[in-house]
């Protein structure tokens, strides 16, 4: 690394990345379902970071006029869902980030389970292929869309706006001091592909590189992803999906972005999509394995063809890619 935090001196100067001003005047998509049906077919929850598109796409996805998709926020923490008619689906604590869909899914498809039948597919921002109990069918991971990657920092920081990627896994790895790098909530999805990039297991976290936090120093609160208000100190980083922040900016979704400025990472800008990025990856709603010929969940998510697939714009509202292999079931969880 080639710089130091001094808040002393103040020795780093850095120009603000410049922001694109984009659809301003567009509105945030509501939470959870709006409008007739009020139980959709697909009920889906998980990860913070598509369920704003997925509410976008539970607008337009339609069969016979009739919207088949509701997707439910995850945030804030601890809110209540009733995602079908069942009694054994009322009240339910709706779940935070990809892995706590995963589990939740999982034991909707587990006959006897308390909230089984309640959930009909989950978000997920990262792949887990890792085996489930056979007695739930299996899960396969549907990609739909692509999401870009960098880093945040506050709008005063000392923290450059251009680094490489291998100084960011240096500031993450605790190589750098005076530095507090955020990442995400346990269970998120964002978390295990950031550590992942970063070259960092879970278990150092606690055990090698413990100036990582998931509770806001002072605080105590979980680091909720893709939430620039986070960032309060000049010495704090925390990793943000760029389609997140685009289309916090747009006005498509509500606006979290605080006082955070993105980084570029090798010399690639990330408000530029013309350039590219060094990190971007697939985001996926997973779906029954068992379902995957079946409708609605075949006509609403499986291969190119597909209704989320036959959205490419409204996906791209939402500031994410178009995913060239949108549609495909090759990610298939081996049962146990």
């Amino acid at each position: 690394m080639k710089f130091r935090v001094n808040k002393t001196v103040g020795t780093i100067a850095v120009a603000g990345l410049a922001m694109v001003a984009i659809g301003a005047t567009m509105s945030p998509a509501s939470a959870d379902p709006i409008g007739a049906p009020t139980f959709r077919s697909l009920a889906g929850v998980g990860s913070d970071t598509t369920y704003n598109a997925l509410n976008g796409l539970s607008e337009v996805v339609q069969i016979s006029g009739v919207k088949q998709i509701g997707s439910y926020d995850p945030i804030p923490a601890g809110r209540l869902i009733t995602p079908k008619a069942a009694a054994n689906c009322a009240g339910l604590v709706s779940p935070n980030g990809s892995g706590a869909g995963r589990t939740a899914l999982l034991a909707s498809l587990t006959p006897g389970n308390a909230i089984e039948g309640c959930y009909d597919f989950g978000r997920s921002s990262s792949l887990s292929l890792s085996a489930v109990p056979t007695a739930t069918g299996g899960l396969t991971y549907i990609p739909f869309a692509v999401d870009a990657f960098t880093y945040a920092v506050a709008k005063d920081s000392a923290i450059p706006r251009d680094l490489t990627l291998n100084d960011v896994k240096s500031i993450y790895r605790c190589e750098v001091p005076g530095l507090t790098p955020y990442i995400p909530q346990s269970g998120s999805g964002t978390r295990s592909y950031w550590l992942a990039q970063m070259g960092i297991t879970e278990a150092q976290v606690t055990s090698t590189y413990t100036c990582i936090k998931d509770k806001k120093v002072g605080a105590g609160t979980d680091i909720q992803e893709h939430d620039g208000r986070v960032l309060t100190k000049d010495n704090e980083i925390v990793p943000m999906s760029i389609a997140n922040f685009v289309a916090q900016g747009a006005g498509v979704q509500a606006d979290l972005r605080g006082v955070a400025d993105l980084g570029n990472m090798d010399g690639l800008q990330s408000l530029e999509p013309n350039t590219g990025v060094t990190l971007k990856r697939d985001v996926y709603n997973v779906v029954p394995t068992t379902k995957l010929g079946v409708a609605p969940w075949s006509t609403v998510f499986v291969g190119g063809s597909s209704l989320v697939c036959q959205n490419p714009n409204t996906i791209k509202k939402y500031g994410f890619g178009v995913n060239a292999n949108c549609g495909a079931t090759t990610n298939q969880t081996p049962l146990s």
